[in-house]
């Protein structure tokens, strides 16, 4: 007579259930700090707009209701929606000029000594000159629209770019392209197989910090001479006297940078991910 084995059900490991509950548990904790976080600073914003100030004045009508009320009704007008797509079709271009500009000096900066001590004090200087100083030369160069407007984002945003990938250039291995060189790679898989690697890493971070600087750029140099973008309608409530549609216009910013920053912080991440690094 066959005799049958009961087999026992199948338990996951605990080692791996306490690690996915250790991952789930730190989830949930990031996400109730920062909603506390962004309910506190509701918080404070209503009790300074309504509590402080008091009610009916200036301040009163910048309160976190009456504006995130006012930038939804702006978000359904074409003229806002508009002035979004033009801010940000000003900073991408803006950026990726940058980015053209700045990968090859960078590199050279970084590959050549000499290029390194007889350029440093040039863009150093450049580097240190608020790029809102050289406004009226791109006014009169290139017109009041959007090509003064990107010409200051590409101004402002090529620094970090171009320190930020000289930075990585110097920090690369000599080692690793004598290996490759030794096992018969030609110099363009060398460069393929180790420095771009390695340099994707700097060059992701460089870009995403020169993008918040092109953002904090674009809002004030649209002010100068331009009819549309999210700069012009900040100028256009204060003329109106219209502090709630200000306050909401000032909202959209803040958000929409932090909404850009979250797209290239997700790029840096996969890239660093890729490289067998963690994003802190």
């Amino acid at each position: 007579m066959v005799v049958g084995v009961r087999q026992r059900p199948m338990v996951a490991p605990v080692s791996s259930w306490r690690t996915h509950s250790c991952g789930g548990d730190r989830a949930v904790t990031r996400i109730a700090i920062r909603v506390g976080v962004l309910g506190g600073f509701v918080l404070v914003w209503w009790l300074l707009a309504e509590v402080m100030f008091g009610a009916n004045t200036v301040v009163s009508k910048m309160g976190p209701v009456d504006t995130i009320s006012r930038l939804a009704e702006l978000l359904t007008t074409d003229s806002f929606v508009q002035a979004i797509s033009v801010s940000l079709y000003r900073v991408l271009a803006g950026l990726a000029i940058a980015v053209v500009i700045g990968l090859p000096l960078g590199a050279l900066v970084g590959s050549r000594a000499l290029v390194d001590e007889a350029l440093d004090p040039i863009i150093q200087l450049l580097r240190m000159t608020s790029p809102l100083a050289w406004a009226p030369l791109a006014l009169v160069l290139l017109g009041a629209g959007s090509g003064a407007v990107i010409a200051l984002v590409a101004l402002a945003a090529v620094w970090p770019i171009v320190l930020g990938v000289a930075a990585g250039v110097r920090a690369l291995d000599p080692k690793l392209a004598r290996v490759a060189r030794s096992l018969g790679a030609t110099r363009w898989e060398t460069i393929r197989s180790t420095a771009l690697p390695a340099l994707a890493v700097p060059t992701t971070g460089a870009i995403r910090v020169a993008l918040g600087i092109a953002w904090v750029v674009l809002v004030p140099a649209e002010m100068l001479g331009v009819t549309n973008g999210l700069g012009y309608a900040v100028l256009n409530a204060r003329d109106n006297v219209d502090y709630t549609a200000l306050a909401a216009t000032m909202l959209a910013i803040g958000v929409l940078g932090y909404l850009l920053d979250r797209v290239f912080r997700g790029i840096h991440r996969i890239v660093r991910d890729r490289n067998g690094r963690q994003v802190q």
